[in-house]
Order: structure tokens, then sequence, then C-alpha cells
């Protein structure tokens, strides 16, 4: 049980990391065009950022399901992915909470 965690926690701390990068590297660097003027080099951010959400989604799902959590636990889990340090707080909590 848990290998669940620690998938958890790796896609949690990487998740957290590139939603860092997208709020505070892509997001000013795609509105400050007219100071950076090719800002497009900054474009595979949210399409890495993307597609580990997904990842991250279905792991919170299994970890859910495996330690039989509520769905307003497994809704909290998923939504911690959205803002930037929520999803390494949320990896802090089940960490500490299955070890």
């Amino acid at each position: 049980m848990k290998s669940a965690v620690t998938r958890f926690r790796i896609m949690a701390i990487i998740c957290g990391v590139m939603s860092l990068l997208l709020w505070f590297v892509y997001m000013p660097g795609k509105y400050a065009s007219n100071l950076v003027e090719d800002h497009k080099i900054l474009i595979f951010i949210p399409i890495v950022h993307g597609y580990l959400y997904m990842i991250y989604i279905l792991t919170a799902l299994q970890l859910s399901v495996q330690k039989r959590k509520s769905i307003f636990e497994m809704a909290w889990l998923i939504l911690a992915g959205t803002l930037p340090v929520a999803s390494l707080l949320a990896e802090r909590k089940v960490v500490k909470q299955y070890s």
C-alpha cells in the first residue's frame, strides 16, 4: 500500500513545481511580452503541467480509493493540484498521515 502514497508524493511534488513555474515564470513572461520579445520558448510549461496534472488526478484518485477516503477528501486532494503550494501541503499531510 505504500506504493500509492509514494506515487502520490512524487506526482504532488512534480505538479507543485510545475504549477509554480506556470504561475511565476510562464504567466509573467506571457503578459510581459512587450518586455520579452519571444515568450514562445516558455510554451512547454503549460503543456507539461497539463499532462502531469492529469496523472496527478489519477494518482490522487488511486490513493483515495485505496485508503477509503471520503469524497470531500478526494476532491480536496484533486483541487490541491491547482494552486502552486497546495499540492505540496497535501503531500506533506498525506505522508504524515500514512507513514
